[in-house]
């Protein structure tokens, strides 16, 4: 996203790790002799491990994606996003030289996609993982709730990988380049809409979600 709108990019880091958190669920993709190979997996993000932190995922042994690393691979994460109507806008009323636009916030992770050696860092993986996702619940499931014979069997079945981040890109285009007013409007119309993805865009205009 080098080429993105200065205004609309975000390099704080705080703010660029909460939406991968956020939205674990990653288009992760490679060249590899001039073909794209993108899978959509789920990472889990350790600030700590490296300079720019680690992306950890898996996917299944049958996935012909991981004979083919290391590569060079970027990671597409989404977050809310809405289309923005000019009608919107009080400007409108002005001169009418409105038109639509989509509001969006995105992070790009890019490094290096390694297979993920050894059956210990692959189960602490897991764990990690699962545990990230089930930290909310009243009763949260653990890797270890399900039969060591069985675990054995479905790890065995899959390859981790690791994504450790050699940059990170961000862009919020969330209505910055719009005057009070319009973004007012913005987030009146929005809260009309009355879908979830419309309210965390509001959120989102408003600086009241993900930094």
């Amino acid at each position: 996203m080098a080429n993105a709108n200065r205004q609309f990019q975000v390099t704080d880091p705080a703010t660029l790790h909460a939406l991968v958190r956020a939205q674990p669920l990653a288009a992760l993709v490679i060249a590899h002799e001039g073909a794209l190979h993108a899978n959509h997996i789920p990472l889990f993000l350790d600030p700590h491990q490296g300079p720019h932190g680690t992306l950890l995922g898996h996917v299944a042994r049958t996935n012909g994606v991981w004979p083919l690393l290391p590569q060079q691979a970027v990671a597409v994460f989404h977050g809310p996003q809405a289309y923005i109507s000019p009608s919107w806008y009080p400007s409108k009323a002005v001169d009418g030289k409105q038109v639509p636009t989509w509001n969006y916030a995105a992070v790009h992770a890019h490094g290096t996609l390694r297979v993920l050696d050894g059956e210990g860092p692959l189960r602490d993986m897991l764990h990690r993982l699962s545990d990230a996702q089930e930290a909310h619940r009243p009763h949260p499931w653990r890797v270890d709730d399900a039969p060591p014979d069985y675990l054995e069997k479905m790890q065995r079945a899959i390859v981790g990988v690791a994504l450790e981040v050699q940059r990170w890109d961000g862009v919020w285009k969330v209505s910055q380049n719009r005057t009070d007013e319009d973004r007012a409007g913005v987030v009146q119309g929005l809260l009309a809409e009355g879908t979830p993805a419309a309210e965390d865009m509001a959120a989102l205009v408003q600086g009241r979600l993900m930094g």
